[in-house]
């Protein structure tokens, strides 16, 4: 057997080449970025991920031929090579799927997700092999083959270019971790490896950003509040140490083409990991979410697309509450306490003014919350939540701005684009960019626009 023909993909975690064989029979072969996560670590626990799944459930996952997470291999690069998944993606068959398809694929997925969260861990972390090459002190034994060590998401590591990271004030806090409390507590360790050492790169920030100062203050009451909100019982209830699919979408999940209701194979379980299952009270798959979405310009027969969309949502929150408590004692969790898990470790990213808003809410709903004692973050007076209010709002029009942004230029919220539609996205940015110049400064521009300044194509 041997190579016909094969495409290229480029993502922004992984180089992917689909190989058509002599056969026709088809094989993936994806090299992870440097961006994807920590060297050998990433592809380690993927594939370990996968065929742990695949040893204790029916979860379809494509079979793994061939593996390496050694850069210094033959070809020079980590690499997984699988079967091509079986079916087609669910999102080129949903826009076209009759309101009981889809609600039975809802229920399909959902059912998958109960045999992840079936399986019972000790600790939070990402599951390995257990011969990867880690400090045996973080290895926690699992099951025989396997171990549950560090976490390889990104939030934990030094992989991202934008967000470099800084060690002195706060060590490295990987896990794994054993108890809700010290999960936590990595939480509140990676928002201040965020914080630069000074305030040499606030001057490129707009003014809501805040000094760093201000983001170690927040940090310091975040870590205090965090202590607190976890030792209640609700809390710890929603606390279970749960694996799921880190991107449970519809371009990760492939169905029958002549019955989309039925799920024959899931992808893409990079960075999928061990994690309290609070850290999932927000996470709504795009098929079961209520709101407007590109594929509710397709309404199915009969009822309108936003109607779709909604009994679709009630649907997967009855399945969930039905078959996965795990994953349903979060979604009882009220929302000011489940954006608080969601935001506290990424003040520098988003501006401090998100966290600080968030500890206003809880310091005010404290009691209304039946939370124990006193919020360790004072109730602000009418001058500090006036002040705040002043700079939350050009934070929040930012925010809008880059939902703007993105829109109109088909990308994703972090800015990636498909190779195919690079160039013309690159001058549809430029265009949009000198758009806004003629309202707004330079200078004033660059410090809110959401993605690098613009350059022509032919700059690229």
């Amino acid at each position: 057997m041997s190579v016909a023909s094969y495409e290229k993909k480029e993502g922004g975690y992984n180089k992917v080449f689909i190989f058509t064989m002599d056969n026709a029979s088809r094989v993936v072969a994806r090299l992870p970025t440097r961006i994807s996560g920590p060297p050998g670590l990433t592809t380690n626990s993927e594939v370990a991920t996968m065929k742990y799944l695949q040893s204790k459930t029916r979860i379809p996952i494509p079979k793994i031929l061939e593996w390496s997470d050694d850069s210094t291999n033959a070809i020079g690069s980590e690499y997984i090579v699988m079967e091509h998944a079986k079916g087609v993606q669910l999102h080129q068959k949903w826009p076209a799927m009759s309101l009981e398809q889809r609600v039975a694929c809802t229920g399909a997925i959902v059912e998958n997700i109960k045999q992840m969260a079936a399986i019972d861990f000790q600790a939070y972390g990402s599951l390995y092999f257990d011969n990867v090459d880690i400090d045996s002190a973080l290895k926690h034994s699992f099951t025989p083959g396997y171990v549950i060590g560090p976490h390889c998401g990104t939030t934990y590591w030094d992989c991202e270019a934008r967000e470099p990271r800084y060690y002195s004030s706060a060590k490295p806090n990987r896990g794994p971790w054993f108890d809700p409390g010290a999960f936590c507590s990595a939480l509140i360790d990676v928002g201040v490896s965020r914080l630069p050492p000074t305030d040499a790169s606030v001057n490129k920030k707009p003014p809501y950003h805040g000094a760093v100062a201000e983001h170690i203050r927040l940090l310091n009451f975040g870590r205090d509040v965090a202590s607190e909100l976890i030792n209640n019982p609700r809390i710890q209830k929603a606390a279970a140490p749960i694996l799921l699919h880190h991107d449970l979408h519809k371009r990760n999940i492939y169905v029958f083409d002549e019955d989309p209701t039925t799920i024959t194979s899931i992808i893409d379980w990079q960075s999928s990991s061990i994690n309290p299952a609070f850290m999932h009270a927000n996470d709504v798959p795009d098929f079961a979410a209520h709101g407007p979405t590109p594929d509710e310009h397709f309404p199915s027969e009969g009822l309108p697309a936003k109607d779709d969309a909604k009994l679709c949502n009630q649907a997967f929150i009855a399945g969930v509450r039905l078959l996965v408590p795990k994953l349903y004692a979060t979604w009882e969790l009220d929302d000011d306490i489940a954006r608080f898990f969601e935001y506290c470790h990424r003040t520098y990213r988003d501006g401090a003014g998100i966290l600080r808003q968030v500890l206003m809410d809880l310091a005010n709903r404290w009691k209304e919350l039946a939370l124990a004692g006193s919020c360790p973050y004072p109730v602000p007076t009418s001058e500090e939540w006036l002040a705040h209010r002043e700079e939350y709002k050009a934070l929040e029009s930012a925010q809008e701005l880059k939902k703007f942004v993105a829109s109109r230029l088909n990308t994703a919220s972090d800015g990636w684009v498909p190779t195919d539609a690079w160039k013309e996205t690159i001058e549809d940015h430029k265009k949009l960019y000198d758009e806004f110049l003629h309202s707004m400064g330079e200078e004033d521009l660059s410090k809110v626009w959401p993605f690098d300044r613009p350059c022509s194509s032919s700059e690229v």
